[in-house]
């Protein structure tokens, strides 16, 4: 499965996107393996940096039954028959969608899926808007002549009496409003017979519908939970960039492999930022930075960024400062962009409708002023058809990141409130947004973004570290060791020595025994522990410390000894 090197906008023409299928993309690692790992109480995007690097440092890559897109409908090895269902998951921004339309681009083309007479493309974020009191019900014929608007009754009647030639691809189950649920009494097994779109569905996933057809089903790995895998034939994942991948990727980013080469040395240096990089979407995010820095001369350059908050400072300065001209308002903009992306966070919802979402937050005339518009188009990717328009941040990160920086922005914010939603929820959709939350509480970025949307709100951040030391003496004393490391994150990502010292004490004592520790984790606390200054016990007893967590604790453990 490949990926696109850089960000396009859905404006771009048909003829340059099918140029980049052929010249710009990066293989990525598909394994054909079901692991119920995920559930909501894990980040799903921390979940899979853990498991890439787990992957990685058990070099186990080769013993993955690796997956390639013209391979997800072929016949396995010992088996009699094809598989009919198809389900594709990763994490935000993996590149799903980019595999569909690349599984689009190689069937028109007839390079690829040529068993297949047609292909059928639904979104799920489209399908959202079919369940309403104006059409509670269709038919299959209906549902598909909405889309493809060329195919007549009589004609679409004939493609349907062959569903083994039929491939239907349902891309997006995590924007799917409905479950699939397959515990009706009543299925649809016509394609002319009148049900609601999510019977249609389920019933074609079902088999009662065009009994024969195939069926591809992207999700994100949480959604997965809803779905029954048992009546699933194939299942595959994809787990995004390895190292020489993340290589080949800044070096067709930035057009010059020796200053490629030097961005990614530097990220490969900092642990927090490259076990994100996996991601290509956050690839692309740490790319659009570094290029800005790295070709800025070098006495102007400033500092590289060490943390994922000062990441997206960067990337959210450098937007701002492009389109400055455009607008006098850039801060009421984004006030009111984050207010919906907390919207978004605190209800799972990640796709905002024109007529909707972006109408109750205000941001509807935005979007229609070219001068106002510019910086909007930077953070939100837009999609339409002819009934509607919707918006999604460019990656779900960017959306808790922006969500963040509305409580430090716009003083209406109830502050105590949202604590006391964070503290709270137990179903891990706060985590990254927390992340952003203690990250922002720092000077550096109050200058920064300060000199092109003004004052931040100071009593916000007074009130969060206040929080964060809070939960860090807690969490420390407390037995739940995965809860001690996140607070630990936390810590980290302020950067805030005189907090962490605080936060920890005097009498530094950690216990990670039986804990399943990453590099990053370790960088994590290896950040903390030098801080503190002073360390009277760490407990690493049966966890799995590789030779690179060694190091990195070893060397922690030398700059925390008082002279």
């Amino acid at each position: 499965v490949t990926q696109t090197l850089e960000h396009q906008p859905s404006s771009v023409d048909p003829q340059s996107r099918a140029a980049d299928f052929e010249t710009h993309y990066t293989e990525l690692m598909v394994i054909n393996q079901y692991r119920r790992t995920y559930n909501e109480t894990h980040y799903e995007l921390l979940k899979t940096g853990t498991t890439h690097a787990k992957l990685i440092e058990e070099r186990t890559k080769e013993k993955c039954e690796r997956v390639w897109t013209e391979q997800l409908f072929r016949r396995s090895p010992g088996s009699e028959t094809p598989p009919h269902i198809v389900v594709v998951s990763g994490v935000a921004g993996i590149g799903k969608t980019t595999m569909i339309q690349k599984i689009m681009f190689d069937w028109a083309r007839g390079t690829q899926y040529q068993s297949f007479t047609f292909v059928f493309l639904f979104k799920f974020r489209e399908l959202n808007l079919l369940d309403n009191a104006n059409e509670p019900q269709m038919p299959l014929l209906r549902l598909i002549a909405r889309h493809y608007k060329y195919l007549n009754d009589k004609r679409l009647k004939q493609i349907l009496t062959n569903p083994g030639s039929l491939l239907f691809i349902f891309d997006g189950l995590d924007e799917y409003k409905h479950k699939l649920d397959f515990t009706h009494r009543q299925f649809c097994t016509n394609p002319d017979d009148y049900f609601p779109v999510r019977i249609l569905v389920s019933s074609l996933v079902c088999q009662t519908l065009l009994k024969g057809c195939s069926i591809l089903i992207t999700s994100r790995p949480t959604a997965l939970e809803g779905l029954d895998m048992e009546r699933v034939d194939r299942f595959a994942e994809i787990l995004g960039f390895f190292p020489e991948q993340r290589l080949m990727y800044f070096k067709k980013f930035f057009d010059n492999a020796d200053l490629g080469s030097e961005a990614f040395q530097y990220v490969e240096e900092n642990t927090i930022l490259y076990t994100m990089c996996f991601n290509p979407s956050f690839c692309w995010i740490i790319c659009s930075v570094l290029k800005s820095h790295f070709m800025t001369p070098e006495e102007e350059q400033g500092v590289a960024p060490r943390t994922v908050t000062e990441l997206f400072v960067m990337f959210l300065h450098n937007i701002l400062t492009n389109h400055r001209r455009e607008s006098e308002d850039q801060r009421g903009i984004l006030v009111k962009l984050g207010k919906m992306a907390y919207y978004g966070v605190a209800n799972k919802t990640y796709v905002f409708y024109d007529k909707f979402e972006m109408s109750t937050f205000g941001l509807r005339p935005y979007l229609t002023c070219p001068f106002l518009s510019g910086f909007l188009k930077e953070i939100l990717q837009r999609e339409s058809t002819l009934e509607y328009t919707t918006y999604t941040f460019f990656h779900l990160t960017l959306q808790e990141f922006i969500a963040a920086c509305y409580f430090y922005l716009d003083p209406s914010g109830d502050i105590e409130d949202l604590l006391l939603k964070l503290e709270s929820c137990k179903d891990g959709r706060f985590e990254i947004f927390t992340h952003f939350l203690a990250g922002l509480a720092r000077y550096c970025v109050f200058k920064t973004l300060g000199e092109i949307l003004g004052d931040f709100q100071r009593k916000t951040a007074m009130r969060i570290l206040e929080w964060l030391k809070q939960k860090a003496e807690r969490a420390l004393l407390g037995n739940d060791k995965s809860e001690a490391l996140r607070v630990c994150q936390w810590l980290s990502e302020t950067q805030n020595k005189k907090l962490i010292r605080d936060a920890i004490g005097k009498d530094l004592k950690m216990d990670f025994s039986n804990t399943t520790l990453t590099h990053r984790d370790s960088a994590v606390l290896g950040l903390v522990i030098r801080c503190c200054g002073e360390l009277q016990e760490l407990n690493l007893s049966k966890s799995n410390l590789t030779p690179e967590i060694i190091k990195t604790f070893m060397s922690s453990f030398i700059l925390s000894i008082p002279v």
